[in-house]
């Protein structure tokens, strides 16, 4: 599977609407859910919580937990639904999930961790995958962090998704987790030194092409998140820089493939504004950006929008001279 570049699972942001909008715009690129807790996959709706559109793909499911047998159950699962990648979450550090006893407070408990990688190999061909951070609270040096990745590697996992700031347990807001830990890139690029037989994977603060490419000489891909959730045409640039991708839609083309999805999933019960929500920055950085946050916040964005304003978008589009062009985000 290409890793190069993938979106980073990210809770409220990347549901299946944020997902088939995004393969609108890169091909590419290696798309994650968001996470989903194992119990709710093994005692909760099933289809709901797991069907996607066969689009999105490649997809990954990232899941979150700590019991061998009910994470080994939704990773058989999550194969079942045609995923094509088990990750597994030892990264997340709100408190919610830590008194639930998954995301970045298992970095604490390498020993569980592994038992549980171990039982999800057993339930599942697919690989199997992690994310992770270089440290929690005061844990924080490099033997650690070895000490920890070694024995996961043990497992038999190959694939690490390292994001390269500690975790505040506790102590900090997700918000505050994503921000105030300072970056720490060397550590996952020293990583690469020592574990050349693994794929390392870095994540944490891109929002370039330009940070992509030097990420890259040093490790084996990039993660990106809320930059594409803030900008999403970014991916075209990825397309064409990273991949080498000279076919890019323009901004127009996505609107246009995006209507009828969005027509499908309403007549199905979905909101409109649970999926136009995704597209608000579809025109970040270009003329017209403003007028289109404000018609989709007016209009689409709203509890109750009627979807009749849909088939009228493309005329507010050129009307109001909203640039399509493909162009670096700035």
């Amino acid at each position: 599977m290409n890793r190069k570049v993938s979106v980073a699972p990210m809770m409220d942001c990347t549901d299946r609407h944020e997902r088939f909008f995004l393969r609108l715009i890169s091909k590419n690129v290696l798309l994650y859910t968001e996470m989903i807790v194992s119990e709710a996959i093994n005692r909760g709706d099933k289809k709901k919580l797991l069907s996607f559109n066969i689009n999105e793909k490649p997809l990954a499911l990232q899941i979150g937990g700590s019991s061998p047998n009910l994470l080994a159950e939704a990773a058989k699962t999550g194969e079942e639904f045609g995923y094509d990648e088990i990750n597994l979450n030892l990264g997340c550090p709100s408190k919610k999930v830590q008194k639930n006893k998954f995301g970045a407070c298992l970095i604490k408990e390498p020993n569980l961790v592994a038992d549980c990688l171990n039982e999800m190999q057993l339930s599942t061909k697919l690989p199997v995958t992690v994310k992770t951070r270089i440290g929690y609270d005061d844990v924080e040096d490099y033997e650690s962090l070895f000490n920890f990745i070694n024995l996961l590697k043990s497992t038999g996992v190959k694939t690490f998704i390292i994001h390269a700031r500690k975790a505040m347990l506790g102590k900090f807001t997700p918000k505050q987790n994503l921000n105030i830990p300072p970056l720490k890139y060397e550590m996952v690029y020293k990583l690469k030194e020592d574990f050349k037989d693994l794929e390392i994977i870095i994540n944490g603060g891109v929002t370039s092409t330009s940070q992509i490419k030097n990420h890259l000489k040093k490790v084996d891909g990039v993660m990106i998140g809320r930059s594409v959730y803030h900008s999403p045409y970014i991916l075209a640039d990825i397309e064409k820089e990273i991949f080498d991708n000279d076919e890019i839609v323009s901004r127009q083309t996505v609107i246009e493939k995006l209507i009828p999805y969005v027509k499908n999933e309403v007549k199905k019960g979905a909101r409109l504004n649970q999926i136009m929500r995704h597209t608000i920055g579809l025109f970040h950085g270009q003329t017209g950006s403003n007028f289109w946050k404000r018609y989709l916040s007016e209009n689409m964005c709203v509890r109750d929008a009627d979807l009749k304003k849909i088939d009228h978008i493309m005329n507010k589009i050129k009307v109001d001279r909203v640039d399509n062009s493909a162009g670096q985000i700035d």
